[in-house]
């Protein structure tokens, strides 16, 4: 350091003790305003320089401190660097240390390459900032300013210690992995054999490399170390150059791959690879009877969507440790995937004594789940097939184990069901129909039918619900209680609901062209809403000729409310913008936090018909659902009114509209105006 580099530090020194032992009110910088080097007080919490000299102004291109001290520094700063401020701002707190660097800050925009000499300074609100004083300009290469920003910036940890331990050198990197910046090199290793083994090699050719597990701040972490003799360029002395990085990951993944071949990660059950390796291997061995119990956990989207995915990680690793329990040793557990798993039963006990394990097992899991204090309630489905390994075809074993399970489902759930003959013979006819599900939407055949919306107050239509039927070509109109459920089950429902959607999308328009005031409501299926498809449609239809805002209303299930409220929020905020309508059907059987309804752009809600029919018993549910509307601003429709009674106390308690069979069933098209027009000239006579 030249003599007036020094000067200036020792300046700085004076100037930084006497203000930190300055007690009189006033400016604990005043003296610092006196350097002629650019000097300045860095706030590294909220990212704003607190004081600077005119040097400082000077050097940032500032016309005076108070303009300099609006500026936001946070706004260009990288990463790196904040994390290297925030190493800075923890030594200082630990210990009077001080650093000097060569830092290319960029005033204006333009790079300005200096030395700093950085100390900590304590603000009045006891916060640790850091005094900044340049030593001077650096006359460096561009390949060495470059160098030293590489430094700073690298990923890679590079650091030099002297051979009596203490290091020299630490890029951020380096400094960011170990705890003590001070401790010698031997403490940075886990297992201090890794260090002799280091110094046995450097001892012999200079230079050593290996993997080697090591300490930072955060946990143990796995680096692949170099480590080469050299002299410290300050020096001169014998010192230790290091260089590392982090392979903590590539490590694990080596060191799981075998055993992340045969089981599941999340559960550590065996996975679908080694059940079909142990199957063949029973094939060939094993003629007792077996067992194959085929479960999944009832509901799970519904936990993951209530509860969170955190949640239903814990619900399938602990189903894993009850299962565990029920077993014997020597019986298999598989995670087949999601929530599906299967239990091999090697020689299996007779049905009515297998028929008590597995109620003990089903026992089991009869308690709640605890997740965060929560009690998660959970229940499962089982599907069992018997079979014996030489005489059966695994594959069609697993159908059967899959078909006693879609039954235990349709029972009820909760519960187990044995595969038998007829199972498979109504299973076949499932897929028949299925087969012939896929031929009608290629084929087009399905159709919308229209069931009425009324104005409980003016007696006219206002509005029309798309309802979809089954135009078969040899049974005739097919009701969708035989085909929803298998459309939803194979996700054919989101090609369904497309084409629903646009024929319903062109029948509103249509109707709207020939001058017909009629709004229709169409139902759209969860799995419909999370398509990626469905908004570039939305956005497609809302563009066609004679598009009308509010003139379609796409109804939605409250469990679409589900989950990551503030993205579902900006979807419906984007639907409204593209000028639909957003109605809840069958509101208040689902889930409804009623903290983020006003946050979603809602039009109109549905009372669920379970409601209607028990009228005036769920009267002050209905009232409640109708003030809630009110302060909404939505409309409030009432489903499946079905007698005169229901329809006056809802008119009495100012429902806005109702549907249902009192007032007109489900109609094609083709009927629709006809029904308009009776309901205008006759709007106190609903058509039962």
């Amino acid at each position: 350091m030249s003599t007036p580099d020094r000067n200036a530090a020792q300046d700085l020194a004076a100037i930084v003790a006497r203000a930190r032992h300055e007690t009189r009110a006033g400016d604990p910088f005043s003296l610092a305003r006196q350097l002629q080097t650019p000097t300045w007080v860095f706030d590294i919490d909220n990212g704003h320089i607190r004081h600077a000299n005119a040097a400082a102004c000077h050097m940032w291109q500032a016309k005076d401190e108070a303009e300099l001290q609006s500026r936001d520094m946070r706004a260009d700063m990288s990463l790196t660097v904040s994390h290297r401020l925030r190493q800075y701002q923890a030594d200082f707190i630990a210990s009077d240390a001080t650093f000097r660097e060569m830092w290319t800050l960029y005033p204006a925009g333009k790079p300005t390459s200096v030395e700093v000499n950085f100390s900590g300074f304590a603000l009045p609100d006891n916060r640790m900032a850091m005094l900044c004083e340049v030593v001077g300009e650096t006359e460096s290469s561009p390949d060495n300013i470059r160098s030293a920003e590489a430094l700073l910036h690298t990923d890679v940890m590079i650091a030099l210690y002297s051979l009596s331990g203490p290091p020299l050198y630490m890029n951020p990197a380096a400094r960011n992995a170990v705890h003590d910046p001070k401790a010698p090199l031997v403490r940075w290793f886990v297992d201090e054999t890794d260090h002799d083994i280091m110094m046995f090699g450097l001892e012999n050719t200079g230079e050593h490399r290996h993997v080697v597990i090591v300490r930072t701040p955060n946990e143990d972490r796995w680096f692949d170390l170099s480590a080469k003799y050299c002299s410290d360029a300050a020096t001169g002395e014998p010192a230790i150059l290091l260089t590392a990085i982090d392979v903590s990951e590539l490590k694990i993944a080596r060191d799981k791959a075998s055993y992340l071949a045969d089981r599941d990660q999340l559960t550590g059950c065996f996975n679908r690879s080694y059940l079909q390796q142990h199957i063949a291997r029973l094939t060939r061995f094993q003629s007792d009877q077996c067992a194959l119990l085929y479960f999944d956990v009832d509901r799970f989207k519904q936990i993951n969507d209530q509860f969170g995915h955190e949640a239903g990680d814990v619900v399938l690793v602990e189903i894993t440790k009850r299962a565990r329990q029920a077993i014997r040793e020597g019986d298999v557990i598989v995670r087949l995937g999601g929530d599906e798993f299967v239990i091999l039963l090697e020689g299996a006990p007779a049905r009515e004594v297998l028929e008590k394990q597995i109620n003990r097992f089903v026992e089991l899991f009869s308690h709640p789940v605890v997740h965060d204090a929560t009690q998660i309630p959970v229940s499962i489905s089982i599907g069992v097939a018997m079979f014996r390994p030489s005489a059966t075809d695994f594959t069609a074993v697993m159908r059967q184990a899959d078909i006693a399970l879609y039954a235990s489902k349709q029972n009820g759930r909760n519960c187990t069901t044995f595969f038998d003959e007829e199972m498979g013979r109504a299973a076949r006819r499932r897929d028949l129909i299925e087969i012939e599900i896929k031929r009608a939407l290629e084929r087009d055949e399905f159709v919308l039918h229209y069931q009425p919306r009324v104005d409980a107050q003016t007696g006219r239509i206002v509005s029309a619900e798309a309802l979809v039927r089954w135009e078969h070509p040899d049974r005739g109109l097919v009701m969708p209680g035989e085909f929803i459920g298998i459309c939803e089950e194979t996700g054919m429902i989101e090609e369904l609901g497309q084409q629903v959607l646009r024929k319903g999308c062109a029948q509103a328009i249509a109707w709207h062209q020939a001058g017909l005031d009629l709004q229709v409501s169409l139902n759209v299926s969860p799995r419909q809403f999370a398509d990626a498809e469905f908004m570039q449609a939305l956005a497609t239809i809302s563009h066609e000729a004679g598009f009308e805002e509010r003139l379609i209303e796409l109804e939605i299930t409250e469990n679409v409310l589900i989950g990551d409220h503030n993205g579902i929020a900006n979807k419906l905020q984007k639907i409204t913008e593209m000028g639909y309508k957003i109605a809840i059907d069958d509101f208040g059987t689902g889930y409804s936090n009623l903290s983020y309804i006003s946050r979603f752009p809602l039009h109109c809600l549905k009372i669920d018909r379970s409601f209607i029919m028990q009228l005036p018993t769920s009267g002050p549910i209905v009232q409640l659902i109708l003030a809630l509307g009110r302060q909404i601003g939505a409309t409030i429709v009432a489903e499946g009114v079905e007698t005169q009674e229901q329809f006056n106390w809802l008119a009495a308690q100012q429902c806005n509209q109702m549907q249902g069979y009192f007032l007109a069933k489900p109609m094609p098209v083709a009927q629709i105006p006809d029904a308009v027009a009776r309901f205008c000239a006759t709007p106190s006579a609903p058509d039962g």
